[in-house]
């Protein structure tokens, strides 16, 4: 247990370059792949020979196993996780799952049936429905939605197993009404090596579990691999190697986003309890990485937070790696009033936003570029992560300016089906001959003018 304080940064609006010092915090947790430990380095020459970057590394594992498929997954299976897996046992079996599954503490399988429940009721509640019009001139035109035939999900497996990621991936998908769900977690003792994430994927009728991870188990599901059928959309966190992978394969299949560390903006005034707001700024730097940033225009309450933080963090079990995570991307913002602090953190645009003030709607309806909002001093982050009902799966590195997170719709597909007759053709005939003349189509003017002279 460390005796020394922290470290964090601190940044005061009326002296520091905010904007500047947020760059630098935002460059620190961007998924670029350009950035690696020394011991990253020395692995990578160990496997390939070379100091490749991160980003060299997925091209060249996307692209072997695009080309021998199941031989590279293996090897890189064996190379990277030290797993021997054979082709016979890349999948986890149906006798695993049901063993994992009978198992299982009950408790812990009827928290999970508690949870898809709630999962699945808000999910299902925004579900995209089939809409559209009818004009009087006879024209009936209508957006479809079908669900995406087959799902890929990836679960991480590195410093800690997470069943909340199964149900947070799987049941949106299963609410929209994919069929085939597969899920990859890396053969580790987190992973797909683990009997309550088997379990929990038995419990919701997950059939498909691959002992797989990284690049190369995205690459399989890019791809497809001998006995294992190419997916439509692959969703769900991992490393930066899992990231850059999803980025090198979008085209070939849809994804959810490329997603960095986890982090949270945690916006207090006078009203806030310091240790409610050290306890959420804790729960996001545990993840290690995971940027936990505090904004308040009350001196006292920072200070207060400050010495809860100390406190609290020398009572994690994982604390070494939390406190390691607040001082390299942790930040206690003083800013001058509210309007500052809405002004900043619409600038970070985090994945988690916890507005605990007085009065947080206010605030809310200024705050347009968080993933996920949490209002008021008895909602932690956790309720998201865990029960609520919301995905957990939110744009990071600044993407939730433009991107959303992980829902229920993202595994539908719309399209548009037009049905005229023939008098509403003829209404538009010649709208539709005039920009075909003026775009120099003669084809498709020649498609309606056959009709208007039949």
């Amino acid at each position: 247990m460390s005796d020394s304080s922290l470290n964090i940064q601190r940044i005061d609006t009326r002296h520091d370059n905010v904007q500047e010092a947020l760059a630098v915090l935002r460059d620190k947790l961007s998924p670029q792949g350009n950035i690696v430990s020394e011991a990253g380095r020395q692995r990578t020459i160990a496997v390939f020979g070379e100091p490749l970057t991160p980003q060299q590394v997925v091209e060249r594992i996307c692209s072997e196993v695009q080309k021998d498929g199941l031989e590279t997954v293996l090897k890189y299976n064996r190379l990277l996780d030290g797993a021997e897996l054979t082709a016979e046992n890349l999948r986890v079996s149906s006798d695993e799952l049901e063993m994992a599954h009978a198992a299982a503490d009950p408790d812990f399988l009827a928290t999970i049936r508690r949870i898809r429940d709630n999962i699945m009721e808000f999910q299902t509640a925004i579900l995209h429905k089939e809409t559209g019009i009818e004009r009087p001139s006879g024209v009936k035109l209508t957006q479809r939605y079908t669900p995406l035939k087959r799902a890929g999900l990836c679960v991480p497996g590195g410093a800690a197993a997470y069943p909340s990621t199964v149900l947070m991936t799987a049941v949106p998908a299963q609410a929209a009404g994919v069929a085939e769900i597969a899920v990859m977690a890396p053969p580790t003792d987190f992973g797909s090596n683990n009997p309550d994430l088997l379990a929990t994927c038995h419990e919701i009728g997950i059939k498909e579990v691959y002992r797989m991870g990284g690049a190369h188990g995205v690459a399989a599901f890019a791809y497809g691999l001998e006995n294992l059928d190419p997916v439509d959309i692959i969703v769900g966190p991992g490393n930066l190697f899992v990231a850059l992978a999803k980025k090198s394969v979008y085209g070939q299949v849809a994804i959810d986003s490329i997603a960095g560390p986890s982090e949270v903006v945690v916006i207090v005034d006078q009203t806030t309890r310091p240790d409610y707001a050290a306890a959420d700024l804790l729960a996001q730097a545990e993840h290690a990485p995971g940027a936990s940033i505090l904004v308040s225009c009350s001196q006292d309450v920072l200070e207060e937070t400050l010495a809860e933080l100390e406190r609290q963090v020398a009572t994690l079990s994982r604390e070494d790696l939390t406190r390691q995570s607040l001082e390299d991307f942790g930040a206690l913002i003083l800013v001058k009033d509210q309007d500052e602090a809405v002004e900043i953190t619409n600038l970070i645009c985090p994945e988690h936003l916890h507005i605990a003030v007085e009065q947080p709607y206010e605030l809310q309806q200024r705050l347009t570029t968080a993933g996920a909002t949490f209002l008021g001093n008895h909602t932690p982050v956790a309720l998201g992560d865990y029960v609520a009902g919301p995905s957990h799966t939110l744009p990071t590195a600044g993407t939730a300016r433009w991107a959303s997170g992980l829902c229920s719709n993202d595994f539908l597909r719309s399209s548009s089906v037009l049905e005229f007759t023939r008098d509403a053709m003829l209404e538009v005939a010649g709208d539709v001959q005039r920009m075909a003349d003026m775009e120099g189509l003669t084809a498709h003017r020649a498609s309606v003018d056959i009709r208007v002279d039949g």
